[in-house]
């Protein structure tokens, strides 16, 4: 065998070691990273080492928010009910309303169309316009304390018969 032949095969022994170890190495690494790491974090704490002590809590994970305008033509379809409640002398809901828990701030929901403080602010109960949403969406914004309406035309029929039949009185 020539001396180039030896070599050859010889590095790509090398090679095949070194790759099937290559996770041990990275191990390896990762742990003299820490170490570091750790005796350059102690260096900036000035001995006050009780914030490297005890173990990392994980990341929360983001719960997965609900609802929301899904199309061109639901947002114009709640856009042109928004019109009609101007129309009418009552005021704007909010569209795309961000809905969170109101003990942690976490975000909910999107909800399409509502009037918080109800349609004549605090006169009334809150009201949610929600189309197109899957029924825990619905059930989300209807504990949260909102009137829940899954189509327009029965909301603009509860605002003629209750709101507006109310201001007439």
């Amino acid at each position: 065998m020539s001396g180039t032949a030896t070599k050859s095969a010889v590095c790509s022994t090398r090679s095949t070691v070194a790759i099937r170890r290559f996770r041990d190495f990275l191990e390896a690494r990762k742990e003299l990273l820490a170490e570091e790491l750790n005796r350059c974090m102690e260096s900036l704490l000035h001995g006050d080492l009780r914030w490297l002590a005890g173990t990392a809590t994980p990341a929360t994970t983001m719960a997965q928010v609900v609802g929301g305008i899904s199309s061109a033509e639901e947002e114009a379809e709640l856009e042109a009910l928004n019109e009609w409640m101007t129309s009418v002398g009552l005021p704007r809901g909010v569209m795309a309303y961000d809905f969170s828990d109101p003990v942690s701030g976490e975000q909910k929901a999107v909800l399409d169309l509502v009037w918080p403080g109800g349609i004549q602010e605090e006169l009334s109960q809150p009201v949610a316009v929600l189309l197109n949403e899957e029924s825990g969406t619905i059930a989300l914004a209807s504990q949260a304390g909102f009137r829940c309406f899954t189509d327009v035309e029965v909301f603009r029929r509860y605002v003629t018969e209750e709101i507006l039949a109310e201001n007439t009185d």
